[in-house]
């Protein structure tokens, strides 16, 4: 469709000031007006988190024009937005995942004694560089908030910014949104929280925390090639209690990032949902309360803990679980049971069942499914929407049950999920025809 087509068709928007709004029954209804047209691209990436950068290196370098849309001011979502500082089922990917850690060795970004952990200020400059490197074209401050499609095809993704509200055009898409965003808004259906409850896991926001000597508080966090995960802990715990407040989330965790830096994980956020605003809202200040509220009780305790302190909280709070979109293949229970293996296989998870409880009055920390899962593997097929034509996903958001979510959820899985989406992506807009 060219531009004037375009911007002579029905398209929902407007311009808040300058467009009065028209009183419903239920609300209100926007104007309708034209849209402008951006320029658009081969492949169009929306979310620009683990996810959805590797998605966008993987299809620039395979020769796609491609464009990656990202709501906040920078890249990484999780990793640097969400502070994560930890990456969790990498060790047998390669790929991008590879030459993810590989940069991060060379600016100094690995953490220091663990072969998870990293900076997440370094993780950002590593990010940019490698999608600037590949040709990828960087949109931040960005959301997008509409789909449109031609029949079954999505042919535009419609976003909010300081520009205003535009249409983006693309040949193929990929929602790396995390919790489903554009499929939801392009007709997708979809699936969310427990099946028989709706209770989804709970939300976490992270911390930097500083003020620590490591040889003094050694008993509270996990080194690489120690054996014990849970005593460490436990003995958190035990000091954030001592100094007069128990966590939300029952399993406290220092990840050390440097001599004089660690990571916090000590919140649940449960019964909210990662597709509210306000339940995001009421969550992030929450969690930030408590957050504070955790270390000044543990800093009032003396000792190795007299200068603990916040260096940050993150600027958008961890959401496990969002929508997961129905796709040509639903991994399920029964893939991690019988550790299925798959001839269109994209990613092998070897992470466990890891469901944070979605009920603080039975459990505030994490439950299984009563087996131990087995290695599997995530077919191409759970990437590619059942419902819309041209659009692909990757990372949490991908055709899945409760449970396997819980598991393929992490963001090793993620990175391979989107470098294998972008390889696709940029394949369909050459040949016009999925696989």
């Amino acid at each position: 469709m060219n531009r004037r087509a375009f911007l002579g068709s029905v398209v929902t928007g407007v311009a808040l000031g300058r467009v009065p709004l028209e009183a419903a029954s239920d609300g209100f209804e926007e104007p309708v007006r034209p849209l402008p047209l951006r320029p658009g691209a081969d492949v169009v990436v929306c979310g620009g988190g683990p996810a959805g950068v590797a998605a966008a290196i993987s299809a620039a370098r395979a020769g796609a024009k491609t464009l990656l849309l990202e709501l906040h001011g920078c890249l990484g979502g999780i990793w640097t937005t969400g502070l994560l500082s930890w990456i969790l089922d990498h060790a047998n990917k390669s790929g991008l995942m590879t030459e993810i850690f590989q940069r991060l060795e060379t600016h100094g970004g690995r953490a220091a004694t663990n072969r998870n952990g990293y900076e997440p200020e370094v993780m950002k400059l590593v990010l940019e560089e490698l999608c600037t490197e590949a040709g990828v074209e960087i949109q931040l401050h960005t959301r997008v908030c509409a789909a449109r499609r031609d029949g079954q095809r999505l042919t535009h993704v419609i976003t909010e910014s300081k520009s205003g509200r535009e249409a983006v055009p693309g040949k193929v898409f990929i929602d790396c949104t995390g919790d489903g965003d554009l499929g939801a808004a392009a007709g997708c259906g979809f699936d969310l929280g427990h099946p028989e409850t709706g209770r989804t896991q709970p939300m976490t926001l992270m911390a930097l925390v500083s003020g620590l000597v490591p040889s003094e508080v050694r008993e509270f966090y996990r080194e690489d090639d120690d054996r014990d995960w849970s005593g460490p802990k436990d003995r958190l715990r035990a000091a954030m209690e001592k100094g007069g407040l128990s966590p939300s989330y029952a399993k406290p965790t220092l990840f050390r990032l440097r001599d004089d830096l660690f990571a916090l994980m000590a919140n649940h956020e449960y019964g909210v949902l990662g597709t509210d605003a306000r339940d995001l809202t009421a969550a992030t200040l929450r969690a930030r309360k408590e957050l504070h509220q955790l270390v000044n009780g543990l800093r009032s305790l003396g000792g190795p803990w007299k200068n603990l302190h916040i260096v940050a909280t993150a600027a958008q709070i961890g959401v496990r679980e969002g929508r997961r979109l129905r796709g040509r293949y639903t991994v399920t229970v029964d893939d991690l049971r019988e550790g299925r293996r798959q001839e269109d296989a994209v990613c092998h998870v070897t992470f466990p069942i890891d469901v944070h409880s979605t009920d603080p009055t039975k459990s505030k920390g994490t439950t299984g499914a009563g087996f131990r899962a087995k290695p599997y593997d995530i077919p191409l097929r759970a990437l590619i929407a059942k419902d819309v034509d041209g659009l692909l996903m990757a990372g949490r958001c991908i055709s899945g049950d409760f449970i396997a979510h819980s598991s393929y959820r992490v963001t090793g899985n993620a990175v391979a999920m989107g470098e294998a989406a972008g390889k696709v992506a940029a394949q369909v807009a050459t040949t016009g025809r999925l696989p």
